[in-house]
Protein backbone atom coordinates (compact mmCIF):
# COMPACT_ATOMS: atom_id res chain seq x y z
CA UNK A 1 0.00 0.00 0.00
CA UNK A 2 1.58 3.29 -0.75
CA UNK A 3 2.49 5.64 1.98
CA UNK A 4 -0.50 8.11 1.50
CA UNK A 5 -3.00 5.91 0.50
CA UNK A 6 -5.66 6.11 3.74
CA UNK A 7 -8.65 3.71 4.28
CA UNK A 8 -12.32 4.49 5.00
CA UNK A 9 -13.94 2.90 8.04
CA UNK A 10 -17.04 1.14 9.23
CA UNK A 11 -19.75 3.91 9.21
CA UNK A 12 -22.67 1.09 9.64
CA UNK A 13 -22.99 -2.37 9.35
CA UNK A 14 -26.43 -4.14 8.61
CA UNK A 15 -27.42 -8.18 9.16
CA UNK A 16 -29.01 -9.47 5.88
CA UNK A 17 -31.86 -11.11 7.51
CA UNK A 18 -33.63 -14.17 5.32
CA UNK A 19 -36.93 -13.17 3.81
CA UNK A 20 -39.22 -14.57 1.46
CA UNK A 21 -39.31 -13.05 -2.49
CA UNK A 22 -40.15 -13.64 -5.57
CA UNK A 23 -42.10 -17.36 -5.88
CA UNK A 24 -40.70 -19.52 -3.41
CA UNK A 25 -37.56 -17.36 -3.12
CA UNK A 26 -35.25 -16.99 -0.01
CA UNK A 27 -32.99 -13.79 -0.13
CA UNK A 28 -31.14 -12.26 2.40
CA UNK A 29 -31.61 -8.25 2.03
CA UNK A 30 -29.88 -5.86 3.18
CA UNK A 31 -29.88 -2.31 0.92
CA UNK A 32 -33.75 -1.94 0.41
CA UNK A 33 -34.28 -2.99 3.87
CA UNK A 34 -35.93 -0.57 6.49
CA UNK A 35 -32.42 -0.65 8.02
CA UNK A 36 -30.83 0.38 4.56
CA UNK A 37 -33.29 2.15 3.03
CA UNK A 38 -31.39 4.90 1.04
CA UNK A 39 -27.77 4.39 -0.55
CA UNK A 40 -27.77 5.96 -3.70
CA UNK A 41 -27.08 5.00 -6.64
CA UNK A 42 -27.74 1.78 -5.25
CA UNK A 43 -31.64 0.84 -4.20
CA UNK A 44 -31.49 -3.24 -3.52
CA UNK A 45 -28.91 -5.90 -2.98
CA UNK A 46 -30.38 -9.17 -2.40
CA UNK A 47 -28.17 -12.58 -1.45
CA UNK A 48 -30.29 -15.25 -3.02
CA UNK A 49 -31.18 -19.38 -2.63
CA UNK A 50 -33.63 -20.75 -5.14
CA UNK A 51 -34.93 -23.90 -4.06
CA UNK A 52 -36.49 -26.39 -6.41
CA UNK A 53 -39.96 -25.05 -8.56
CA UNK A 54 -38.95 -21.72 -7.25
CA UNK A 55 -37.64 -18.74 -9.03
CA UNK A 56 -38.53 -14.91 -10.38
CA UNK A 57 -41.38 -15.55 -12.97
CA UNK A 58 -42.25 -12.88 -15.56
CA UNK A 59 -42.33 -9.60 -14.09
CA UNK A 60 -41.32 -5.87 -15.87
CA UNK A 61 -38.74 -3.47 -14.69
CA UNK A 62 -38.24 0.29 -15.65
CA UNK A 63 -35.79 2.72 -14.93
CA UNK A 64 -32.76 0.97 -13.14
CA UNK A 65 -29.81 -2.02 -14.11
CA UNK A 66 -30.35 -5.49 -12.21
CA UNK A 67 -26.78 -7.10 -11.65
CA UNK A 68 -27.10 -10.63 -10.94
CA UNK A 69 -24.00 -12.85 -9.70
CA UNK A 70 -23.83 -16.52 -10.22
CA UNK A 71 -22.19 -18.11 -6.69
CA UNK A 72 -23.59 -21.67 -7.04
CA UNK A 73 -25.25 -23.24 -9.52
CA UNK A 74 -27.01 -22.24 -12.78
CA UNK A 75 -29.82 -19.63 -13.26
CA UNK A 76 -31.77 -18.89 -17.13
CA UNK A 77 -32.88 -15.84 -17.98
CA UNK A 78 -35.55 -14.66 -20.63
CA UNK A 79 -36.87 -11.57 -22.05
CA UNK A 80 -39.88 -9.98 -24.11
CA UNK A 81 -37.29 -8.32 -26.10
CA UNK A 82 -36.04 -11.80 -27.55
CA UNK A 83 -33.04 -12.47 -25.38
CA UNK A 84 -32.37 -15.96 -23.33
CA UNK A 85 -29.49 -17.64 -21.79
CA UNK A 86 -27.81 -18.60 -18.52
CA UNK A 87 -25.97 -17.27 -15.90
CA UNK A 88 -23.25 -20.15 -15.24
CA UNK A 89 -21.58 -20.27 -11.69
CA UNK A 90 -19.52 -17.00 -11.47
CA UNK A 91 -20.78 -15.68 -14.22
CA UNK A 92 -22.62 -12.20 -13.74
CA UNK A 93 -25.75 -10.48 -16.24
CA UNK A 94 -25.31 -6.59 -16.32
CA UNK A 95 -28.89 -5.62 -17.02
CA UNK A 96 -30.24 -2.47 -18.10
CA UNK A 97 -33.86 -1.97 -18.02
CA UNK A 98 -34.04 0.88 -19.07
CA UNK A 99 -37.47 2.25 -20.58
CA UNK A 100 -38.73 -1.22 -19.94
CA UNK A 101 -38.56 -5.27 -20.39
CA UNK A 102 -40.62 -8.05 -19.08
CA UNK A 103 -38.35 -10.88 -18.28
CA UNK A 104 -38.04 -14.19 -15.99
CA UNK A 105 -35.45 -15.45 -13.79
CA UNK A 106 -35.71 -19.35 -13.12
CA UNK A 107 -33.20 -21.80 -11.61
CA UNK A 108 -31.49 -24.66 -14.02
CA UNK A 109 -31.75 -27.95 -11.85
CA UNK A 110 -28.37 -30.11 -12.13
CA UNK A 111 -27.63 -33.55 -11.94
CA UNK A 112 -26.23 -32.62 -8.53
CA UNK A 113 -29.38 -30.76 -6.83
CA UNK A 114 -27.40 -27.78 -6.34
CA UNK A 115 -30.13 -24.83 -5.75
CA UNK A 116 -28.35 -21.71 -7.73
CA UNK A 117 -27.12 -19.44 -5.04
CA UNK A 118 -26.31 -15.29 -6.29
CA UNK A 119 -26.58 -11.81 -5.35
CA UNK A 120 -28.56 -9.45 -6.96
CA UNK A 121 -27.49 -5.76 -6.92
CA UNK A 122 -30.61 -3.27 -8.01
CA UNK A 123 -28.52 -0.06 -9.21
CA UNK A 124 -30.88 3.49 -9.98
CA UNK A 125 -29.93 4.98 -13.50
CA UNK A 126 -29.12 8.76 -13.57
CA UNK A 127 -32.25 10.33 -14.91
CA UNK A 128 -30.81 10.96 -18.72
CA UNK A 129 -30.66 6.76 -18.71
CA UNK A 130 -34.22 6.03 -17.16
CA UNK A 131 -36.14 5.76 -21.03
CA UNK A 132 -32.99 4.35 -22.93
CA UNK A 133 -33.79 0.76 -24.92
CA UNK A 134 -32.59 -2.33 -22.88
CA UNK A 135 -29.88 -4.00 -23.19
CA UNK A 136 -27.34 -6.67 -21.53
CA UNK A 137 -23.83 -6.77 -20.60
CA UNK A 138 -22.92 -10.60 -19.87
CA UNK A 139 -19.67 -12.65 -18.73
CA UNK A 140 -19.04 -16.13 -18.50
CA UNK A 141 -16.62 -17.22 -15.79
CA UNK A 142 -13.81 -17.64 -17.57
CA UNK A 143 -14.60 -13.95 -18.89
CA UNK A 144 -14.60 -12.09 -16.03
CA UNK A 145 -10.84 -10.88 -15.62
CA UNK A 146 -9.14 -11.69 -12.10
CA UNK A 147 -6.85 -9.40 -10.10
CA UNK A 148 -4.26 -11.13 -7.92
CA UNK A 149 -1.75 -8.44 -6.10
CA UNK A 150 -0.22 -10.74 -4.42
CA UNK A 151 -0.35 -14.78 -3.48
CA UNK A 152 -3.63 -15.49 -1.49
CA UNK A 153 -5.48 -12.51 -2.28
CA UNK A 154 -7.92 -12.50 -5.80
CA UNK A 155 -10.24 -9.93 -7.19
CA UNK A 156 -12.94 -11.03 -9.83
CA UNK A 157 -13.13 -7.45 -11.43
CA UNK A 158 -17.04 -7.49 -12.77
CA UNK A 159 -16.32 -3.94 -13.50
CA UNK A 160 -14.02 -0.62 -12.72
CA UNK A 161 -10.38 -1.71 -12.17
CA UNK A 162 -8.62 -3.52 -9.39
CA UNK A 163 -4.86 -3.52 -9.08
CA UNK A 164 -4.37 -2.88 -12.80
CA UNK A 165 -7.03 -4.92 -14.37
CA UNK A 166 -10.35 -3.58 -15.40
CA UNK A 167 -13.23 -5.19 -16.53
CA UNK A 168 -15.43 -5.20 -20.27
CA UNK A 169 -18.35 -4.41 -18.26
CA UNK A 170 -19.74 -0.66 -18.86
CA UNK A 171 -22.29 0.29 -16.95
CA UNK A 172 -24.55 3.40 -17.29
CA UNK A 173 -23.04 5.48 -14.29
CA UNK A 174 -20.07 4.91 -12.64
CA UNK A 175 -19.74 1.54 -10.37
CA UNK A 176 -17.05 -0.95 -8.92
CA UNK A 177 -18.13 -4.19 -8.81
CA UNK A 178 -15.41 -6.69 -7.06
CA UNK A 179 -15.27 -10.22 -5.54
CA UNK A 180 -12.83 -10.16 -3.29
CA UNK A 181 -11.16 -13.54 -2.25
CA UNK A 182 -8.47 -13.98 1.11
CA UNK A 183 -7.08 -17.22 1.40
CA UNK A 184 -5.54 -17.64 4.95
CA UNK A 185 -6.52 -15.03 8.28
CA UNK A 186 -4.00 -11.93 7.60
CA UNK A 187 -4.14 -12.08 4.25
CA UNK A 188 -5.05 -8.39 3.42
CA UNK A 189 -6.02 -5.93 0.69
CA UNK A 190 -6.22 -2.50 -0.20
CA UNK A 191 -8.43 -1.51 -2.98
CA UNK A 192 -8.07 1.72 -4.36
CA UNK A 193 -11.71 4.18 -4.58
CA UNK A 194 -12.94 6.77 -6.38
CA UNK A 195 -13.17 9.73 -4.27
CA UNK A 196 -17.02 11.01 -3.32
CA UNK A 197 -18.30 7.43 -4.27
CA UNK A 198 -20.71 5.41 -2.18
CA UNK A 199 -18.99 2.31 -0.95
CA UNK A 200 -19.79 -0.61 1.09
CA UNK A 201 -18.92 -4.42 1.33
CA UNK A 202 -21.19 -7.85 1.69
CA UNK A 203 -19.64 -11.04 3.51
CA UNK A 204 -20.79 -14.01 2.50
CA UNK A 205 -17.86 -16.31 3.70
CA UNK A 206 -15.93 -15.40 6.48
CA UNK A 207 -15.03 -12.27 8.46
CA UNK A 208 -12.76 -9.34 7.90
CA UNK A 209 -11.46 -6.47 9.69
CA UNK A 210 -11.61 -3.34 7.71
CA UNK A 211 -9.33 -0.27 8.18
CA UNK A 212 -8.39 0.56 11.85
CA UNK A 213 -11.13 -1.00 13.12
CA UNK A 214 -10.29 -4.17 15.62
CA UNK A 215 -13.71 -5.83 15.52
CA UNK A 216 -14.47 -8.26 13.04
CA UNK A 217 -17.38 -7.89 10.75
CA UNK A 218 -19.17 -10.53 10.57
CA UNK A 219 -20.74 -12.88 7.68
CA UNK A 220 -24.21 -11.87 6.23
CA UNK A 221 -23.54 -7.71 6.87
CA UNK A 222 -23.72 -4.82 4.80
CA UNK A 223 -20.97 -2.49 5.72
CA UNK A 224 -21.03 0.55 4.56
CA UNK A 225 -17.96 2.55 4.14
CA UNK A 226 -17.05 6.63 5.45
CA UNK A 227 -16.36 8.52 2.36
CA UNK A 228 -13.61 11.44 3.78
CA UNK A 229 -12.01 13.80 1.28
CA UNK A 230 -8.64 12.48 2.45
CA UNK A 231 -9.68 8.47 1.91
CA UNK A 232 -8.02 7.01 -1.26
CA UNK A 233 -9.40 3.67 -0.68
CA UNK A 234 -9.84 0.92 2.17
CA UNK A 235 -7.77 -1.91 3.47
CA UNK A 236 -9.40 -5.10 4.42
CA UNK A 237 -7.71 -7.69 6.31
CA UNK A 238 -9.40 -11.29 6.24
CA UNK A 239 -9.89 -12.24 10.01
CA UNK A 240 -10.75 -16.11 8.99
CA UNK A 241 -9.67 -18.77 6.53
CA UNK A 242 -11.48 -18.75 3.38
CA UNK A 243 -13.21 -14.84 3.05
CA UNK A 244 -14.76 -13.44 0.69
CA UNK A 245 -17.31 -10.42 -0.02
CA UNK A 246 -17.98 -8.62 -2.40
CA UNK A 247 -16.45 -4.58 -2.40
CA UNK A 248 -19.07 -2.07 -4.36
CA UNK A 249 -18.30 1.52 -5.45
CA UNK A 250 -20.93 3.68 -7.15
CA UNK A 251 -21.37 7.43 -7.93
CA UNK A 252 -23.84 8.41 -6.14
CA UNK A 253 -27.14 10.64 -7.74
CA UNK A 254 -28.34 13.99 -7.18
CA UNK A 255 -31.55 12.56 -7.95
CA UNK A 256 -35.18 11.95 -6.03
CA UNK A 257 -35.69 7.98 -5.58
CA UNK A 258 -39.49 7.47 -6.40
CA UNK A 259 -40.13 3.63 -6.13
CA UNK A 260 -42.94 1.69 -7.15
CA UNK A 261 -41.70 -1.76 -6.92
CA UNK A 262 -39.92 -2.76 -9.85
CA UNK A 263 -40.47 0.88 -11.75
CA UNK A 264 -37.88 3.25 -10.12
CA UNK A 265 -38.58 6.86 -11.56
CA UNK A 266 -37.26 10.67 -10.21
CA UNK A 267 -41.09 12.07 -9.86
CA UNK A 268 -44.33 10.70 -8.97
CA UNK A 269 -45.88 11.75 -12.17
CA UNK A 270 -43.08 9.58 -14.43
CA UNK A 271 -44.53 6.81 -11.73
CA UNK A 272 -48.05 7.62 -12.79
CA UNK A 273 -46.62 7.91 -16.74
CA UNK A 274 -44.72 4.00 -16.22
CA UNK A 275 -48.48 2.37 -14.69
CA UNK A 276 -50.25 3.92 -17.87
CA UNK A 277 -47.61 2.86 -20.34
CA UNK A 278 -47.68 -0.88 -18.62
CA UNK A 279 -51.25 -0.71 -18.56
CA UNK A 280 -51.46 0.26 -22.22
CA UNK A 281 -48.72 -2.33 -23.25
CA UNK A 282 -46.78 0.88 -24.63
CA UNK A 283 -43.48 2.95 -24.42
CA UNK A 284 -41.12 -0.19 -23.70
CA UNK A 285 -44.22 -2.48 -22.14
CA UNK A 286 -45.59 -3.26 -26.12
CA UNK A 287 -45.38 -7.10 -24.55
CA UNK A 288 -46.43 -6.79 -21.28
CA UNK A 289 -49.69 -8.47 -22.32
CA UNK A 290 -49.26 -11.00 -24.39
CA UNK A 291 -45.61 -12.10 -24.12
CA UNK A 292 -45.35 -15.46 -21.54
CA UNK A 293 -41.67 -16.82 -20.87
CA UNK A 294 -41.15 -20.47 -21.88
CA UNK A 295 -38.75 -20.93 -18.88
CA UNK A 296 -41.60 -19.14 -16.72
CA UNK A 297 -44.52 -22.24 -18.00
CA UNK A 298 -43.41 -24.57 -15.51
CA UNK A 299 -44.75 -22.64 -12.84
CA UNK A 300 -48.27 -21.64 -15.00
CA UNK A 301 -49.00 -25.05 -15.33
Amino acid sequence: MPAKSISRKVERKVLAVETPEGDGVIVRRSIGSQQLRNLTPFLMLDHFRIGKGAGFPDHPHRGQATVTYMLEGVGQHEDSAGHAGTIETGGVQWMCAGKGIIHAEMPMRTDEGVDPVGLQLWIDLPKQYKMVDPSYQELGPAEIPIAQPETGVRVKVISGTSHGVTSPVRPLGGCWYFHVMLDTKGKKIFQDLPAGWTTFLYIFKGSVLVGDNPIPQPTFHTVVLSNGSDETGVMIDAAEDDTQFILISGEPLDQTVVQHGPFVMTTREEIQRTLMDYSMGVNGFEKAHSWKSEIGKQRRR
